[in-house]
C-alpha cells in the first residue's frame, strides 16, 4: 500500500543490535536499519562487540529473509564518527546508506 510505520527503538549497545533486529522482525517489521556507532578504545573489547554485531545482523536478516540495513560505524574516534553521521559538515551519511540498501534490497526482493 505504500504506508510507512517508522519506529525507533532503542538498545543498550552494539551487542544488543542482532536480538532487537531479530524481535522488530518477528513483531511484523518489513524492513530493519540498524545503527549506532562503536568507538575503538585500547583493548580487544572493540574487536569482539565488532565482530558480534556484524556477525549477528546478517544471521538475523539471512533468518528473517528480509532486509536489513547496515549503519553501524565502527571508527577509531568521535571524530572519524561526526564525519560519517550526515549531520551538518559531514563528509558521509552512513545512515542514509544503510536505508537506501535495504530500501533497494526490498524493492529487489519485491520482484
Amino acid at each position: 500500500s505504500g504506508a510507512v510505520d517508522v519506529q525507533l527503538n532503542m538498545v543498550p549497545g552494539a551487542f544488543e543490535l542482532p536480538l532487537a533486529a531479530k524481535w522488530a522482525f518477528e513483531k511484523g517489521a518489513d524492513i530493519v536499519i540498524a545503527l549506532g556507532v562503536v568507538i575503538q578504545g585500547g583493548t580487544p573489547h572493540f574487536d569482539y562487540i565488532c565482530s558480534s554485531a556484524t556477525e549477528g545482523l546478517t544471521r538475523v536478516q539471512l533468518d528473517a529473509n528480509k532486509p536489513l540495513g547496515f549503519g553501524v560505524l565502527t571508527v577509531n574516534n568521535e571524530q572519524e564518527a561526526l564525519d560519517r553521521s550526515g549531520l551538518q559538515g559531514s563528509k558521509e551519511d552512513k545512515g542514509a546508506e544503510a536505508v537506501q540498501a535495504a530500501l533497494a534490497m526490498s524493492a529487489l526482493m519485491a520482484g
